[in-house]
């Protein structure tokens, strides 16, 4: 329908802990859990829509906080969420505003538009499908992004189709060169699609008789199994994340390094000390926004700011911390060269080399993102760190 009706409205209701979404559709009164892996509520209104819904009505809908539970064909909503994706546009800052404000302003609109269009929601069914024509068989996405089904569910389209992508990367795995094999990456974890950083780990020198190695925050594992590759016996990954947890263990029994690699769930450091301590900690020291934010973003700096504070402690006497980060903060005025700098030396650590590499991801090309200058621009760097002697 194009137009919400009072038969075609809802609330959002809470049970048990439990959000619901409960909405009225010619009369019927249904109720289903509302699933959320971003965190956003559920919403308080909801109307349903079918294949006659535009993207105009969609939109102002949205904007008024309505989300729209879609009740026709699946591919039609697909094009909707494409239809109103385009409309929203992609703002340009003005010409005045210096690198920052640009990355500032980038961040609210990424908010808006991830507010705005998360607001098409379809129905999943207790079986783990979804009941609308032409709909995929999402049955095992589902089930290894959320675990066995409860019961019905709602959830954004936006967010399902991100379900759907991770399960392709999960099934057809990302190559890793310096491996020569894939990982394969679980939702939620990130997927570690920028090789540079990975390329740098390979080819650092290794301390002399190193045979111990630490990977802090290690998610698909991916820098664990690159150590063990290169010859180091014992490694303990440690992560938060039990979806990371997971995905570090299942990648590295499939590459056969599972003898060499415990895989710990614990905040950073494990107990003891090693002759490596690698970590690849979120680059930009802001407050993640959208679901896509965590993996790259590090509110306050918590993470590096952790690492190098506790690595020190961590080291034996000749083992060497290995940070891979991007300057991409210095080149959006979050963090300067001097504050890194200065966080190193009050951890009692010295540098012992730094190698750089370039970005060869597309956005470092495209002239229509409003950070160009800055992506174009980026280093990511390997910091060798000792333990400062006096």
């Amino acid at each position: 329908m194009c137009e919400p009706t009072n038969d075609s409205t809802s609330t959002s209701t809470t049970t048990v802990g439990i959000p619901r979404v409960r909405w009225l559709d010619h009369g019927i009164e249904h109720s289903a859990l509302w699933r959320s892996e971003s965190g956003w509520p559920a919403p308080a209104s909801v109307v349903t829509g079918d294949d006659s819904m535009t993207a105009e009505t969609a939109l102002r809908l949205a904007s008024t906080g309505t989300a729209i539970l879609w009740t026709g064909d699946f591919h039609n909503a697909k094009q909707l969420l494409a239809a109103m994706g385009k409309r929203l546009g992609t703002p340009v800052p003005p010409r005045n505003d210096d690198i920052t404000a640009a990355f500032q302003r980038s961040r609210v609109d990424a908010l808006r538009r991830s507010t705005l269009l998360g607001m098409l929601l379809v129905p999943v069914s207790a079986d783990g499908t979804i009941p609308l024509r032409r709909s995929p068989d999402i049955r095992q996405a589902i089930a290894h992004a959320w675990g066995p089904a409860i019961e019905a569910s709602v959830v954004s389209l936006r967010e399902l189709l991100g379900v759907i992508g991770a399960e392709e990367w999960r099934t057809r795995g990302v190559d890793v060169p310096a491996l020569g094999a894939k990982i394969h990456p679980h939702y939620g974890v990130f997927s570690p699609v920028r090789g540079e950083y990975l390329d740098l780990v390979a080819n650092a020198p290794l301390p002399p008789d190193a045979a111990t190695a630490f990977d802090i925050g290690t998610g698909t594992g991916v820098l664990a199994a690159l150590l063990a590759h290169r010859g180091i016996r014992h490694i303990v990954a440690t992560d938060q994340d039990p979806r990371a947890l997971a995905c570090a263990t299942e990648n590295l029994d499939r590459l056969g390094f599972g003898p060499a690699v415990t895989v710990e769930k614990t905040d950073l450091f494990p107990g003891g000390r090693a002759d490596i301590v690698a970590c690849n900690p979120p680059w930009i020291p802001a407050t993640p926004k959208v679901a896509t934010d965590y993996a790259v973003y590090d509110e306050g700096g918590r993470m590096l700011a952790g690492f190098l504070s506790g690595l020190a402690e961590h080291l034996t006497p000749d083992g060497e911390g290995w940070l891979v980060i991007s300057d991409i903060a210095e080149r959006l005025g979050l963090r300067s060269r001097g504050d890194l700098l200065d966080a190193i030396e009050d951890a009692g650590l010295a540098v012992i080399a730094r190698m750089d590499t370039r970005p060869t991801h597309s956005r470092a090309t495209d002239r229509t993102d409003p950070l160009n200058a800055a992506r174009a621009a980026e280093v990511t760097s390997l910091w060798r760190l000792r333990a400062d002697r006096p």
